[in-house]
């Protein structure tokens, strides 16, 4: 019989809080502890107040690390404290499970099940199945599942429509509540606008991603027909989109969700971007990267950029790097970034 191989999962916790050291150290100390899984990034932005963590390992390993590190972030995180750019239900925003390698979706969705039945016992906080968990039509999409934000979680639980498929609709005003479940790959994508004035951001966002925006008149007041908005639908499929302030850098960022590389190459996504900001009268200044990216999507990228010259893995990834601009505001370091060279050593 031939070897089995192994089965690569990985979960990228989201957490609110991203400006604390001891935080992060926590969880960090948490996961060392663990088998089974590695820590390949610990991406904290002060701004947005939150910080992205991505694990990988077996199913074992994957689902103890998830739970440590949420169980670490969970003793130090306080909502009733907590201020930031980015949309966020609790302490412990998203926990999706990932498949890399050697996995289905639905083995993942599984393992997610689990993560919520452990976690909303033990934090006592609600938790609700999103993307291919979704055990409804309505809960598959993260931003439905978020409106409201925490400020509106305590009146969201008393809507019986909003029961939560884990734990008890009881509201923990120290946590909120979780979003758990599986998804593709997302790769978190931030393009760089050269304007302190977030409306050209916003309006870039809107315009791009898939659920685009609802139609104005010429003052501003949202277009309606029997009562609903007319809505303009966006130019990218598979991306989510908005306008934020990134005030350390006195610039704003068209911040985006590429729920599915394939579909929405990151190259396409940056070059859309840099037409509607000319348009706008405003200019691209490179872009970054938060969290790990598939080495496939930065390949794809230096082949449009290189005119899908013969040229050796390396090379399209300089390539990619430089033309997307991703070292503009911290240095783009792929044996750090591409998850396939960090998974090598699992």
């Amino acid at each position: 019989m031939g070897e089995t191989k192994a089965k690569i999962i990985e979960c990228v916790p989201n957490f609110s809080e991203g400006r604390d050291q001891k935080t992060f150290d926590a969880i960090k100390e948490a996961l060392a502890s663990t088998s089974d899984v590695k820590l390949l990034s610990l991406e904290p932005d002060a701004d947005y107040n939150r910080v992205v963590v991505t694990i990988a390992g077996n199913e074992t390993g994957i689902l103890n690390g998830a739970v440590n590190a949420c169980r670490a972030a969970a003793n130090c995180i306080d909502m009733r404290n907590h201020k930031g750019e980015h949309p966020r239900l609790g302490a412990i925003d998203v926990v999706p499970f990932v498949p890399v390698s050697n996995v289905t979706t639905e083995e993942c969705v599984k393992i997610s099940e689990q993560f919520a039945e452990i976690i909303s016992k033990e934090l006592n906080v609600p938790v609700y199945l999103y993307e291919a968990a979704a055990r409804k039509p309505e809960r598959k999409s993260l931003p439905t599942i978020r409106q409201g934000e925490y400020e509106g979680l305590e009146a969201k639980l008393q809507d019986p429509n909003w029961a939560p498929d884990f734990g008890e609709a009881f509201f923990n005003p120290k946590l909120g509540g979780i979003v758990t479940g599986s998804r593709f790959f997302l790769v978190a994508y931030n393009v760089n606008i050269n304007s302190t004035d977030v409306k050209y951001a916003k309006e870039i966002g809107e315009v791009l991603r898939e659920s685009g925006y609802s139609k104005r008149d010429e003052n501003g007041a949202i277009i309606k027909v029997e009562g609903k908005p007319i809505k303009v639908p966006g130019r990218l499929k598979e991306v989510k989109g908005m306008g934020v302030s990134l005030e350390k850098y006195n610039l704003t960022q068209v911040s985006m969700n590429l729920t599915n590389y394939t579909i929405t190459p990151i190259h396409v996504a940056f070059e859309e971007v840099k037409k509607e900001a000319a348009r706008l009268g405003v200019t691209v200044t490179g872009s970054e990267i938060v969290g790990l990216v598939p080495l496939a999507s930065l390949l794809e990228a230096g082949k449009f950029y290189t005119n899908n010259k013969e040229i050796n893995e390396n090379k399209l990834v300089e390539v990619a790097i430089e033309n997307l601009g991703l070292s503009s505001l911290n240095p783009f370091k792929p044996e750090e970034k591409i998850i396939e060279y960090l998974l090598s050593s699992i």
